[in-house]
């Protein structure tokens, strides 16, 4: 069995994903981290399955949320490409801590990437990404993995980072609903954290919000935003981290 096993608020990350899983297998089993409701510890993993585990880059780090719910597998052997997505700046440490975490969950790395897609927050860093030229690349890694499984290769996975793993500081910037909001609760099913009370969809609970925009992407409204005046000096500050066309890297 094929799993695409993903962190997707907004929608980038699982595209970016999709692009390469799809040229493993036509039969992929989906297991979403964004469910807070779920029972990641009952999935029957065997060493025989293939899983693209794929997470955005929070500040160079995996999303809190994600990474306690990787940690509750049980990989059983699964051998596990590791997919670091961002968004034009750093994964920084990301990779080492995805690896960490599934080799302690009892899955086996067998490669890893970083991949680009269009910024969550700033939409306008990576505008269009993941575009051609990056599917282009991501079939031909895909061929390089499937040459390196059919190798049967027993190498241990070598990612960038280092330990202790930066340090990550929560964004101060929220979503909040404005004055279009319809409390039809959309925006509240979706929130990984629960930031968001079903009863009052209009509400935001910034000390639990880890601001990954799913309820902006989910709200069919579009009532939930950050206002502009607060994004425009936030990305100011990034643009020149964030300038230029910044890689897809495989590692072996």
């Amino acid at each position: 069995m094929t799993y695409e096993i993903l962190f997707s608020p907004t929608g980038g990350t699982m595209k970016t994903a999709n692009l390469l899983t799809k040229e493993f297998s036509s039969e992929v089993r989906v297991v979403d981290l964004m469910d807070r409701k779920a029972d990641f510890s009952s999935i029957p993993f065997t060493p025989e399955d293939l899983c693209v585990v794929a997470v955005p880059s929070f500040g160079g780090r995996i999303p809190a949320p994600a990474a306690v719910r990787m940690a509750q597998m049980q990989g059983n052997g699964a051998k596990a490409i590791l997919m670091a997505v961002y968004g034009n700046r750093t994964t920084g440490d990301m990779l080492l801590e995805l690896k960490d975490i599934l080799t302690k969950a009892g899955f086996r790395p067998v490669a890893a990437l970083e991949a680009v897609a269009r910024h969550s927050l700033f939409p306008q860093f990576a505008a269009g990404r993941p575009d051609s030229k990056d599917h282009r690349e991501l079939v031909s890694f895909a061929s390089q993995i499937k040459e390196k499984l059919a190798a049967e290769s027993s190498e241990e996975l070598t990612v960038p980072g280092s330990f202790p793993y930066q340090e990550y500081t929560s964004i101060p910037l929220k979503p909040k609903a404005d004055h279009g909001c319809v409390r039809c609760g959309h925006c509240a099913r979706h929130c990984p954290v629960g930031a968001i009370p079903l009863e009052s969809p209009n509400q935001t609970n910034t000390q639990v919000c880890i601001t990954c925009m799913a309820c902006t992407a989910f709200c069919p409204q579009r009532a939930r935003k950050i206002s502009p005046l607060v994004l425009f000096p936030a990305a100011l500050a990034l643009r020149k981290s964030c300038k230029g066309r910044k890689p897809n890297k495989l590692y072996l």
